[in-house]
């Protein structure tokens, strides 16, 4: 009975998904509309599609799974995540939405006027992207070998095609309606259960110790300190460096609007990160026997059921299901949009017709990717993301519309320096599995390679003979110049 209900749930969100995406189909006529939705998204709308496609797999499920397992130390993943929003809207919001570009490749190459700058921005993206979409497609796997018993490459096939057959119909437009309601479909899928349990567990058997949820060995007095100050740092850039959330800046129809928009976007997902936080107190209370890897992340799915035997908790477990599968969905749609524009314009025709098709092969890769490798944690999946984007791309982006004399060299030399020094620390880490006194600054590389990736940019660019951009000064006067609200 319980797997009855959880298909079907899945099967009415697909439905929602597909209705929804035919209605923005339907007034997705232009470029600019399958791009970035002709810049007509209003703050409320874009903030919810925005939160949407930010709360992926790694938040839905993963964090619940991250406190169960870490207690205290979960939590600065949130606060990273949400806190990374306040230095968007401080920086880069409103510059990168008055710069007129569809995508990040375009921005560069109008700031830096230099196409190498803008091929390797667009290879950042595409690592970056499929990086993100790769964690979302083996959360669908694992959905549905809890509620279903499926092979874990059934949800991954799942979403991997709805994906592509949204994005290609109907292209930031229809997502957008996509993303919105996934928002409030997913916040919705894990409040109703969080409030159903906690008035349960109140009084009764199971009633919540603190000295259980937060025992003193698991307390931020026991926190490495480098370890914990790297992985903020790479919390809060690593945001700045997201393409899929870059790229929704580009549908506001004002700077002002892009500000509006990142404001009500630190609250939305700061309300989500509180209740999946719940989720994961709750469960280091009630489902103990959870706490090991590869069954943490499953916690939100079973929890219901152990509280409420019966129908109840199975109809519970539904919804949290549907919410899953929203997760899913929504990063996956933003992640393949932003990538669809960038090989779009940098490889094809940048038509309608050739996002489509990008679309397609942006959905291809990283599906055989989830097909050939073992999910591993999904918060510390999505985290290596994190610590890439902050490595290899934030910089730029954040040098780009504040520093007038970097160059494209000064610019290529870091993002390229910033890359490959973190990706060789994790390789390696993974590789020596953690042995010796470098593991810790392998582990949680960016305390030092995002300071590097910017000293390299910054020394190139000064002693690049080549100087700034003919246009710098009139394109970042354009970046920075008033609007009214």
């Amino acid at each position: 009975m319980n797997a009855v209900l959880d298909l079907t749930a899945v099967a009415l969100l697909v439905a929602a998904t597909l209705i929804i995406g035919v209605y923005g189909l339907r007034i997705s006529r232009t470029t600019s509309d399958f791009f970035v939705a002709s810049r007509t998204v209003r703050p409320v709308w874009n903030a919810s599609a925005i939160s949407g496609e930010y709360l992926s797999a790694g938040t839905f499920l993963g964090l619940s799974g991250m406190i169960l397992l870490a207690g205290a130390r979960g939590f600065w993943f949130p606060i990273g995540y949400a806190a990374g929003y306040l230095l968007v809207l401080v920086f880069v919001a409103a510059p990168l939405r008055r710069s007129g570009a569809y995508t990040i490749p375009d921005f560069v190459e109008a700031r830096l006027e230099s196409t190498a700058a803008r091929r390797v921005t667009s290879a950042a993206v595409l690592i970056i992207g499929w990086l993100y979409i790769v964690p979302q497609l083996h959360g669908a796997g694992i959905t549905l070998v809890v509620v279903a018993g499926m092979p874990p490459w059934v949800g991954a096939v799942v979403v991997a095609v709805l994906v592509a057959i949204a994005v290609a119909a109907g292209g930031m437009r229809a997502i957008t309606y996509v993303q919105a309601f996934q928002y409030w479909l997913k916040l919705t899928a894990l409040l109703v259960p969080v409030i159903f349990i906690f008035f349960a567990l109140s009084g009764g058997p199971h009633d919540v110790d603190p000295a259980v949820v937060f025992p003193i060995e698991a307390g931020p007095s026991r926190m490495d300190v480098y370890e914990t100050g790297s992985l903020m740092l790479a919390l809060l850039l690593g945001t700045m460096g997201l393409p899929h959330v870059l790229v929704r800046f580009y549908t506001s129809p004002t700077g002002v609007s892009a500000r509006r928009t990142t404001v009500l976007v630190i609250a939305m997902v700061s309300i989500f990160y509180a209740v999946s936080s719940i989720v994961g107190l709750l469960a280091r209370r009630v489902t103990p026997d959870l706490a090991e890897p590869g069954l943490a992340d499953t916690v939100a799915l079973v929890l219901p059921s152990r509280v409420f035997p019966g129908l109840g908790g199975e109809l519970l477990t539904a919804l949290v299901v549907a919410g899953a599968f929203a997760a899913f969905l929504a990063t996956s749609a933003g992640l393949v949009v932003s990538l669809a524009g960038v090989i779009s314009q940098d490889v094809f025709s940048g038509s309608v017709r050739s996002f489509r098709g990008s679309a397609v092969l942006c959905t291809l890769v990283p599906l055989l990717v989830a097909l050939l490798t073992a999910p591993a944690g999904l918060v510390s999946s999505v985290g290596v993301v994190f610590v890439f984007a902050a490595s290899s791309l934030s910089p730029v982006v954040l040098l780009g519309v504040w520093w007038r004399r970097l160059t494209a060299r000064g610019a290529v030399a870091g993002m390229i320096t910033g890359a490959l020094s973190c990706g060789l620390a994790l390789l390696v880490h993974a590789a020596i599995d953690g042995v010796g006194l470098a593991a810790p600054y392998l582990a949680q590389p960016a305390a030092w390679t995002i300071p590097l990736a910017i000293a390299v940019m910054v020394a190139v660019s000064l002693l690049d003979r080549r100087g700034t951009p003919l246009r710098a000064d009139r394109y970042l006067a354009r970046l920075h110049a008033p609007e009214r609200a």
